[in-house]
């Protein structure tokens, strides 16, 4: 202001200046307008001489008589509050005494008196001393710091608990004690700790507790808020310093509530300093201050219980997760919440499919809280796409906009004839829109149902809406055929593994196992592997949905890590587990491990978890939940005994049940029997026949006449030539993969040639013929002009 003396407006502008200052609450505490009266002071201190430039530099300022007499007003103050230091409360006594100027005149207009100010103060000050020059901060730390839940409940603002009555009768139980009356509810991210104590704030509220707890203040304490901007040392203690104290000093008649308790543990804590859980064991074990405290598992066990001083201070609440029932009725009475917030509908389906699917599909997380999420993000999504503005309607929008810009420039040149023809033509458009819109909304009609979380699941987990609904039933019906479609033979071995997949999805064998644990027996190259990948394809609908472990690789005491992932310590702990990260992502896959038998035994150990409880735990704690993936190993053990003795499908009984005799003996040579025993079907594969090559002959061929094609080029291949692929291709002990290699060499290989040398172009046709027992790759004389794939002539 550059005035020459200071009076007692500057110093009531600069009190009232400071933001969120005692001041300023005081004075909107007692209901006055603290902008007009800044203004006002403002406005009279313009009225004062002021100093130039030149002066302000070099003149000293003084104090008026009415300030200093303030000053020695608020000193008396002080010492009859039995203060320590001078605060804005005693300056404001002491502007309180002034007969005459502008403070005086604002102070009388907006009643401020010296029995409201001390009312004010007992408001917001409390008992406090002003004991530091930073006792305002401390002021209504409670207010600052924590969150009034009772006051919530009141106003109506927290979600109704249901499901919950024998956990919220159990805190009760705890707080009424007369020792370790401080409940700390314990379990997993989800499962609704916060709801109980939610829960028992509307307990309070509607008197619904035992006498001792009526009346009573549920305070959340945020730990975040009261750590966050304490830059200097002692700050933070200070802080929770003025937080029991106010407990304290309202004497019982606050219940203290810390989110993820286990925080407190170090919080705070730096060099020389103690952390916030050592400050509160001697209020907690005095009794002074009553605290419900919500963790999980892991960390409960990991902070609070590796400290036994703290630990004796509280009770334990297990909390576990509701059934798919409960958890139905949990949303059915949050479902009005959701609906008037999303402004649509929500069936009874969409809740109980959101409980199922999730409790299916989203196995790392937990109910409640995973089916509340799928409700509310379809809900969102929803309301998303039916009020966004179609591309139709826009368009309608934009077409009226233009004409009327016509109009108006018809009118602008007085040519009332177009104008006129304009405004007809907009005016039919409008009307057309409007029809149009309220066709939108007939059709979006606004209601989340079972289609809608099935979707949704889908896109979190990559697989389609028809693996979700009732579909499924259909294709595990005819599954059958459709491995069939990549799988040549094996009759016995598909219809095997069918009846084990139908029997899992149909809810008959254990779910807290695999879907499905078998061992392929046979010999090389006669499908184990293709039927594995038809599997994935068939259940998940792509064949990536597998993953492949070569169990060579795995063959010394220490590779087992490789698949979950380094312990703690060790070389390679940052890397995440082949088999495990794999899972963890992708949850709905096929694990193949090929040669099983080659694996350590250590190795084998690790897999009895797996085939039993369906669960791994990986390097880095995590625990890793297989029980929506089938389990397939391969092994070539007693496959000597099935190419030995030419056992075809065709058999008798006594040769198959002879072979599978002999086979299994071969299993429990190799095999420890708890590990056998955890395995659900044991499917021998025999070797392929010389008309089933013929089948695969043709499947191999097609596919290399189908890659051709996308060259444009159309290819045929002969009868002659494709049995003489299967003739040259065919080896009882190895299956089908000679024949791949006999296509390759004399096929592909040729092929090749003759498209470098461009004696092959786009358009062509060629054929595969048998000449003079040598197969022979030309190009047709008469193009065809239809490009299509023919199986054989």
């Amino acid at each position: 202001m550059r005035n020459a003396q200071l009076d007692a407006e500057h110093l009531a502008l600069g009190m009232l200046s400071i933001k969120d200052g005692m001041a300023t609450k005081i004075f909107d505490f007692l209901g006055a307008d603290v902008g007009e009266i800044k203004k006002d002071l403002e406005f009279s201190l313009k009225k004062l001489p002021t100093l130039g430039q030149a002066q302000s530099s070099t003149r000293m300022v003084y104090i008026e008589p009415r300030l200093k007499k303030v000053l020695d007003e608020a000193e008396e103050e002080r010492l009859r509050l039995n203060d320590e230091f001078v605060a804005v409360e005693h300056l404001l006594k002491g502007l309180l005494i002034l007969e005459d100027g502008e403070v005086d005149r604002l102070l009388k207009l907006n009643n401020i008196t010296m029995e409201r100010i001390y009312h004010a103060l007992k408001e917001i000050r409390g008992s406090q001393r002003v004991t530091d020059p930073g006792a305002e901060k401390k002021y209504q730390a409670l207010e600052k710091y924590s969150v009034d839940l009772t006051k919530l409940a009141r106003a109506g603002k927290l979600d109704p608990v249901v499901g919950r009555e024998k956990e919220i009768q159990r805190v009760l139980q705890t707080l009424t004690r007369r020792t370790k009356n401080n409940p700390v509810i314990i379990g997993d991210a989800g499962v609704g700790k916060t709801a109980i104590v939610e829960g028992l704030a509307q307990s309070i509220v509607i008197d619904d507790v035992p006498e001792s707890l009526k009346n009573r203040k549920l305070l959340k304490l945020e730990m975040a808020s009261l750590l966050a901007g304490a830059k200097f040392r002692g700050e933070f203690e200070e802080r929770l310093t003025a937080v029991m104290d106010e407990i304290r000093a309202a004497s019982g008649e606050i219940v203290l509530f810390i989110d993820e308790i286990h925080i407190v543990v170090g919080a705070g804590g730096a060099e020389g300093a103690i952390d916030a859980a050592n400050m509160m064991k001697p209020a907690l074990a005095r009794g002074e201050v009553q605290l419900i405290g919500a963790t999980t598992p892991e960390e409960y066990r990991k902070y609070i219980e590796s400290d036994k001083a703290l630990e004796r201070r509280f009770t334990p609440v297990n909390v576990n997760e509701p059934d798919q029932e409960i958890a139905v009725e949990m949303l059915k009475i949050l479902r009005p919440r959701y609906e008037k917030h999303h402004k649509i509908q929500i069936t009874d389906s969409a809740l109980e499919s959101s409980v199922n699917l999730s409790a299916r599909y989203i196995t790392e997380r937990y109910l409640p809280d995973k089916a509340i999420d799928l409700i509310d993000e379809a809900a969102a999504k929803l309301r998303i796409n039916s009020e966004s503005l179609p591309s139709n309607i826009k368009g309608y929008d934009d077409q009226i906009k233009n004409l009327l810009d016509k109009e108006e420039a018809a009118s602008g040149r007085n040519d009332f004839e177009a104008a006129a023809k304009l405004k007809s033509e907009r005016l039919g458009l409008h009307k057309e829109m409007i029809s149009e819109d309220n066709n939108k909304k007939v059709y979006n009609t606004r209601i989340v149902d079972s289609e809608s979380i099935a979707t949704l699941i889908a896109e979190r987990t990559d697989i389609p809406v028809a693996r979700l609904i009732e579909k499924d039933k259909e294709r595990l019906l005819n599954l059958e055929s459709r491995l069939h479609e990549r799988l040549v033979g094996q009759e016995d071995a598909v219809t095997a593994l069918s009846n084990a997949i139908r029997r899992q999805r149909s809810g008959v064998s254990d779910p807290k196992r695999p879907v499905g644990t078998f061992i392929f027996l046979g010999p090389t190259g006669v499908g184990k592997t293709e039927l594995a990948r038809a599997l994935a394809e068939s259940l998940f609908d792509d064949e990536d949905n597998m993953v492949r472990i070569d169990m060579s690789e795995y063959m010394d005491k220490g590779s087992s890590t490789r698949l979950i992932g380094a312990p703690p310590g060790y070389v390679g702990y940052d890397d995440a587990g082949q088999l495990t990260e794999a899972v963890r992502k992708r949850p709905f896959r096929v694990i193949l491990f090929d040669e099983i038998e080659k694996a350590h035994p250590d190795v084998m150990n690790l897999l009895l978890q797996l085939l039993d409880d369906g669960r791994l735990t990986d390097g880095h704690g995590r625990t890793v939940n297989f029980r929506n993936t089938v389990i397939i190993m391969t092994s070539n053990l007693g496959s000597t005994h099935i190419a030995k003795e030419s056992i075809g499908f065709s058999g008798s009984n006594s040769e198959i049940q002879n072979r599978k005799s002999k086979v299994e003996d071969a299993l429990v040579e190799h095999f420890r029997p708890e590990f056998l025993n955890r395995v659900d079907e044991t499917i021998i594969f025999d070797s392929l026949t010389h008309e089933e090559l013929s089948k695969i002959a043709l499947i191999v061929t097609n596919k290399f006449i189908e890659r051709v094609s996308k060259l444009g080029i159309v290819m045929k291949i002969s009868k002659k030539a494709l049995d003489w692929l299967v003739k040259n291709g065919f080896d009882k002990s190895y299956g089908a993969r000679p024949l791949k290699r006999v296509v390759q060499r004399s096929i592909e290989n040729e092929f090749a040639k003759k498209m470098l040398s461009s004696e092959f172009t786009e358009g062509d046709s060629v054929s595969i013929n048998l000449k003079n027992g040598i197969l022979s790759i030309d190009k047709d004389k008469k193009i065809e002009k239809t490009k299509t794939r023919v199986k054989a002539k």
